[in-house]
């Protein structure tokens, strides 16, 4: 049925629903068209909503944030192993060098000392022989020999002890009984020259003759007697002397105007008794520890080993009679010397006894020996040079557990068959690195290492940065090309309409036809100009049953407009057309098409609606107000002939 409608024909009040759009002409032509349409701020729903955009954006920003703290957290973890594993490894490397020196420190000991007892027993051996040819031959006996050539054996002996700057002292100190002392004495005014004389020849001395040694001589067995002023006094009375006879090197000790020749170790020194006396019990060499003056008329710790001699040729005897025993004092810091090589530095030896340490100041008795402490002397090596750092443990204790230990000195003596009181001690050698060693492999390589690592971790995130900045431009490019083509065909087609061609489109992508999806866009501008890109595809047309078409047509528009210019057409079909859009929006109808000055819309679609024809007429009505009212407000600028133009409308059921 058809309805038409002119003037302002009174219509009864209804209710109707109203549409989710508003339909407004943003451009229109006598040939008709297609329009544009736009939601209000409040009703439209678009696809790309900001509600959705601000939510990815957000999301965008937390995940640039973890990617940024897992950088962060990467770098400092990298960096941070890197430094530990550089100084590790740098801790690595100290540890196996000092290993290396510790071990040479260790064979290079061990070796001396096992060369200065083969040595020293040889010696002692070879004196004994030469002694028992000597007696047989001029029918003498102990203590009555000189070993000939002794500066020349002495010397080989010491050069067994390592050298070093210090100084070694050798004597050869016989038995004397109190039956033999007068002879003793005449025996050695006789010899002294002699020797004297051969042991400096053997050295090559120049600072002194053997005369002026001569004159230094005390003539007979003496000791420091402390009664007398400390002067040289003579030994008297019953039992046994040990006086020093031979020595090497041959001349004055440091400070003393007397040689020590004939001086009586028993009376002097109480370690001298207490060596002896475990030496007659074990028939065996053994150690003690005392104070050796040096070449700057200092002292040094030292030890003084006793060797014993035995009458005859016959070393293996039980019945043997000690004669004799060669004397040494050895400065351990002499010892030590020449162990490493040149730049091998910082390396701590700490030589420790088993047995505690015996007094050795002059002039002790029997009856009020004294024990001090274990004798225990530190020791640093640096290359071929030692430094003494005192009588104590001094070592860094931080570095026990990189110890070193190995004992340097054993007899391997039953402490059982010793005198009561007596200890034959072990000496053994710890040797342990400095904080002077570990520094020389501390470098800038955890530092330089780990920079370069922060440096390379800042350059990714740099380039992240950048390829993030860059992927970003092109995102928001494309979003916002999408939602311009959003927003055209959210005004273009009704809700249910787009929400379908989106659907068909997000279909199409995941069929794997990505050409309508070029650019990020939604391949719409096909659908715009009747192309499709997928063949056999359905059309998007729906039934709509019952619905009311409104015509609307301009009266008095083609004279009209053949007198105006065209953009005054325009203006008068942009004004009433878009006026009719607001009112489309009000009603609920939906606008179908403008034909040149026809004005084409329904009401029942796209959204189903059972007073559809009451809402048209309703529309129609308003059309024809709205005409009246836009004519009258175009006369002022379009002519005076403006308001008479006026509107026929039609309706169909």
């Amino acid at each position: 049925m058809s309805y038409e409608f002119s003037g302002d024909e009174d219509m009864r009040s209804v209710t109707s629903k109203k549409s989710r759009f508003t339909y407004q002409s943003n451009q229109s032509s006598s040939g008709g068209g297609s329009e544009s349409r736009s939601e209000t701020a409040s009703d439209r729903q678009v696809y790309f909503s900001t509600t959705f955009g601000k939510r990815e954006e957000a999301n965008v920003l937390r995940a640039r944030a973890l990617v940024a703290l897992i950088l962060v957290l990467a770098a400092t973890g990298v960096a941070t192993a890197t430094h530990l594993l550089v100084k590790q490894q740098e801790r690595k490397d100290f540890e196996n060098q000092f290993a290396g020196y510790a071990t040479q420190i260790v064979t290079v000991s061990s070796s001396r000392a096992h060369q200065l007892f083969d040595g020293l027993d040889s010696f002692a051996s070879s004196i004994g022989a030469q002694a028992a040819a000597e007696h047989r031959l001029l029918n003498t006996s102990w203590p009555f020999f000189t070993v000939p050539e002794w500066a020349v054996q002495a010397q080989k002996l010491a050069k067994l002890t390592g050298g070093g700057n210090a100084r070694v002292g050798i004597g050869l100190a016989p038995l004397v009984q109190e039956d033999e002392r007068d002879e003793w004495n005449r025996y050695v005014a006789q010899q002294n020259p002699i020797w004297y004389q051969e042991s400096i020849e053997s050295e090559g001395n120049t600072e002194f003759t053997a005369q002026e040694l001569l004159h230094s001589t005390v003539p007979f067995v003496f000791f420091f007697d402390p009664e007398n002023g400390f002067l040289p006094t003579p030994v008297s009375g019953p039992g046994e002397s040990n006086p020093i006879y031979q020595q090497y090197p041959i001349g004055l000790p440091a400070g003393s105007p007397i040689m020590i020749t004939n001086m009586d170790g028993l009376r002097t020194s109480q370690q001298t008794v207490e060596l002896l006396r475990i030496t007659k019990v074990t028939r065996r060499p053994t150690l003690g520890f005392t104070q050796i003056p040096d070449d700057s008329a200092t002292t040094l710790p030292g030890s003084q080993i006793l060797q014993p001699i035995f009458d005859g040729a016959d070393t293996e005897a039980d019945d043997r009679k000690l004669v004799a025993e060669i004397i040494i004092r050895l400065p351990w810091l002499g010892y030590f010397e020449k162990a490493l090589a040149e730049d091998e530095d910082g390396i701590v030896v700490v030589l420790e006894s088993s047995c505690p340490k015996l007094p050795d100041d002059a002039y002790l008795r029997e009856d009020n020996v004294t024990q001090s402490d274990r004798f225990i002397i530190t020791y640093q090596i640096d290359g071929p040079n030692v430094v003494l750092l005192g009588e104590a443990d001094l070592h860094d204790p931080k570095y026990d557990a990189l110890v070193v230990s190995e004992a340097l000195v054993d007899f391997d003596i039953d402490q059982s068959q010793l005198p009561e009181g007596s200890c034959v001690p072990v000496l053994t050698l710890h040797v342990y690195p400095s904080a002077e060693l570990e520094e020389s492999f501390e470098t800038d390589n955890s530092t330089i290492y780990t920079v370069v690592v922060v440096v390379i971790f800042v350059f990714t995130s740099l380039v992240f940065l950048l390829y993030d900045f860059s992927v970003g431009r092109r995102q928001r490019t494309v979003m916002d090309r999408v939602a311009k083509q959003d927003r055209i065909v959210s005004d273009v087609f009704p809700t249910a309409i787009r929400d379908r061609l989106y659907e068909n489109q997000a279909k199409n992508m995941m069929n794997g036809d990505d050409n309508e999806a070029d650019d990020g866009l939604l391949g719409l501008d096909e659908t715009f100009y009747g192309k499709s890109n997928t063949i056999g595809s359905a059309p998007l047309a729906d039934l709509f049953p019952s619905v009311t078409v409104v015509f609307a047509d301009l009266v008095g528009f083609t004279a009209w407009s053949s007198a105006r210019e065209p953009h005054q057409v325009f203006i008068l079909l942009e004004t009433i057309f878009g006026a009719f859009d607001k009112l489309a929006y009000r009603h609920s109808v939906f606008k179908i098409e403008t034909v040149g000055d026809c004005y084409v819309a329904a009401a029942g679609l796209p959204e189903p609606t059972e007073d559809h024809a009451v809402v048209a007429c309703r529309f129609a009505r308003d059309c024809l107000k709205k005409m009246k009212d836009a004519t009258v407000k175009l006369e002022v600028s379009l002519g005076p002939d403006t308001s008479d133009l006026d509107v026929r409308t039609g309706i169909h059921r």
